[in-house]
């Protein structure tokens, strides 16, 4: 990729990484891009780095525009790898410039590289830098997602270089988003935000919303908005923004989800009957066989609806091991607002069915209070309670949807 202008004097200098199909946990099918930003003023200035092995590629950008030993400034707005592992080849190439960054992420720095040569300012919400024509106003966004990140705000562009917010693990030849809905379409590059957003910042919705009010309060008239991964935002700033006020505060598709893993056929075999007892509701209803699917991408469609069942054999007295590493990651992002539920199979012994509710309860989710459980595989009676089981939860998911309208 070639340096691409979002604005006079402002050039996308990153890179894409075609091939990156596991991002710190979660897969990544559509690969990503290490998005950094050069502003050429009378104080040349670099807003974030790129990961390590890619800093060739973003310095050979910088030079097809200005020699880097020109910058004079470089903003680190988040101190993870993806974004600072390759600020050593890239400082050593700018030897002039000092870097600014927040508080923690000094810290953070200190903790990554030997910083010992470097000239290393920090700043807080509202200081500013002028660089020229442009000043560059600083946002600190503390666990959106790192206790170390923060914002930038070029202006008079409008330009808001956001690092992890608003992103997407997208590679691809376009780097603005109405130039990749015209490749691929409006759904595409959705889906991405909400993979995104249920993968690394659903335990910040709070969080979120509070900052997100704060921009608006600082009277900033947001007209692009620049993130460290995925395409700009540059013809529907204000869509994404709408989308992550509706992310954090628990919006959901009026969908009941299926989630199940089997060993013998027996869980799969009454995952359909249920399925089918919840379509005849007049229920939007998608399935998921986790050993077929990606944990991440359980956990975005978990996300996108409104209530989800888990389906597991008991395996040792315990649940299913991939439906147990579903039930763990959930844990972690701290999900709310959502109805959930579980059904199984077993044998000698039940188990799974009451270790995934609990899991459940222990998240503080909604938990339907029936639960359905049958030993070895279902026969034809089994397989009618299964049905009713799925109408009777379908009904319960469109009240609780209710809730939220």
């Amino acid at each position: 990729m070639k340096p691409v202008q979002l604005k006079e004097g402002i050039y996308w200098v990153g890179a894409v990484d075609w091939a990156v199909r596991d991002f710190h946990g979660y897969i990544t099918p559509r690969g990503s891009t290490y998005n950094n930003y050069l502003v050429l003023d009378e104080e040349p200035t670099l807003l974030d780095g790129v990961k390590a092995g890619f800093e060739a590629l973003s310095l050979a950008n910088i030079r097809a525009l200005i020699e880097p030993s020109r910058i004079r400034h470089l903003v680190v707005n988040h101190v993870e790898p993806d974004h600072s592992g390759g600020l050593p080849a890239i400082l050593s190439a700018c030897p002039q410039a000092t870097v600014y960054c927040s508080k923690k992420g000094q810290e953070g720095l200190q903790r990554f590289f030997d910083t010992s040569g470097w000239r290393i300012e920090t700043v807080k919400t509202g200081d500013t830098l002028k660089i020229g024509k442009r000043t560059l106003l600083f946002i600190e966004t503390p666990m959106i997602h790192w206790p170390d990140s923060m914002m930038t705000f070029i202006q008079p562009d409008g330009v808001l270089v956001s690092q992890d917010g608003f992103g997407q693990h997208l590679a691809s030849s376009q780097r603005f988003d109405d130039e990749f809905v015209a490749c691929a379409s409006q759904a595409e590059l959705e889906d991405a935000v909400w993979d995104y957003y249920a993968n690394i910042l659903m335990p910040f919705g709070t969080l979120i919303k509070r900052k997100i009010k704060e921009l608006k309060d600082m009277g900033l008239e947001i007209q692009m908005i620049a993130p460290d991964h995925g395409v700009v935002w540059r013809s529907q700033p204000q869509k994404v923004l709408k989308m992550y006020l509706d992310m954090a505060s628990g919006w959901a598709e009026e969908r009941v989800l299926i989630i199940y893993d089997t060993m013998w056929g027996a869980t799969g075999k009454l995952t359909q009957a249920i399925a089918q007892g919840a379509r005849d509701q007049g229920m939007d209803v998608r399935v998921l066989k986790l050993r077929a699917t990606p944990v991440s991408v359980a956990v975005k469609e978990f996300w996108r609806a409104r209530a989800t069942l888990l389906g597991s054999p008991t395996l040792n007295n315990t649940v299913f091991p991939h439906v147990g590493e579903l039930l763990y990651y959930l844990k972690g992002l701290r999900p709310k607002d959502r109805l959930v539920g579980a059904f199984g199979t077993f044998g000698w012994a039940g188990g799974a069915t009451k270790e995934i509710l609990q899991g459940f309860r222990d998240m503080g989710l909604e938990v339907f209070p029936d639960a359905l459980q049958v030993r070895y595989l279902a026969k034809e009676k089994e397989l009618q309670e299964a049905y009713a089981f799925g109408a009777r939860f379908a009904q319960a998911a469109r009240e609780f949807h209710q809730r939220y309208r």
